[in-house]
């Protein structure tokens, strides 16, 4: 018996010490001591899918290590030996002060920020821009829904950046699904730019190009002057009227969704 609680002991220290470790590491991480640039992945969901794409993750804690892997064992089994291997238990205490705010599900990582998209060559499917958006949670949405259309990447213009926490947070870590990057108007990637306004034709009618840029204002503002300028075509999203206007992601969805269609995709 007396031994058993000496192992116990000993046991509890290790985890202690490694929870300690862990802390130091992530606080060097975050702070570019390692040489890397760290994009906080918020959540399980989030880890889950920049795993699946890819992303280098050097660490991620969890409040609750067992609830974490038996939620990996029902929901993403394929990474169920990759983060028996990374996850490291640490106190709930301690897992609250590494994330400004603490997600439902407990676990939280960082992983390398990919290289900045150059956005060469030809596209096979629309690249979305979001002009001067306002509202991070949305500019999340339209990352998820570029990713799951299989969108050749999302673009910024204006003081958004997409790489936000909360934005990677509310793309449930879809940013290394899809190439993501902020740019200025004039450094808009070629190609046909069609910008959705309320004055342009009905998008029914259209078959749009997979080549693409389809631009979308702020709910607030609508496009800026810049992207007008710069587009060749504006198009319309069926609308009763009296109404003012959709939510961001609703509008980004129906456009891809239009395009898919008309592209054959299933």
């Amino acid at each position: 018996m007396h031994g058993m609680r000496e192992n116990e002991v000993a046991g509890e220290a290790a985890r202690e010490a490694a929870a300690r470790e862990a802390a130091g590491r992530w606080h060097a991480l975050a702070a570019g001591l390692d040489g890397m640039a760290v994009v906080l992945l918020d959540g399980f969901h989030a880890l889950k899918h920049a795993l699946r794409f890819g992303a280098d993750v050097p660490l991620a804690v969890a409040e609750d290590r067992a609830a974490v892997l038996a939620l990996a064992d029902e929901l993403a089994p394929d990474l169920a030996p990759r983060l028996a291997e990374l996850l490291v238990p640490v106190p709930p205490a301690l897992y609250r002060s590494l994330v400004p705010r603490p997600h439902p599900t407990g676990v939280a990582a960082l992983a390398g920020r990919p290289p900045e998209p150059g956005f060469a060559g030809p596209r096979t499917s629309p690249l979305l821009v979001l002009d001067e958006p306002r509202n991070l949670g949305n500019a999340g949405a339209v990352i998820r829904l570029a990713a799951g259309f299989g969108a050749s990447g999302v673009v910024t213009t204006g003081d958004l950046d997409p790489w936000h926490p909360a934005v990677v947070r509310a793309g449930a870590g879809l940013h290394f699904a899809t190439p993501v990057a902020r740019r200025a108007v004039p450094e808009l990637p070629a190609g046909p730019l069609w910008a959705f306004d309320a004055e342009g034709e009905d998008l029914r009618g259209l078959r749009v190009p997979d080549d693409a840029l389809l631009a979308f204002g702020s709910e607030r503002h609508g496009l800026t002057a810049a992207v007008r300028e710069r587009a060749d075509r504006l198009v319309a999203l069926p609308m009763r009227p009296h109404v003012s206007s959709y939510n961001l992601a609703t509008s980004v969805g129906m456009a891809l969704y239009h395009w898919s269609l008309g592209a054959g995709r299933p």
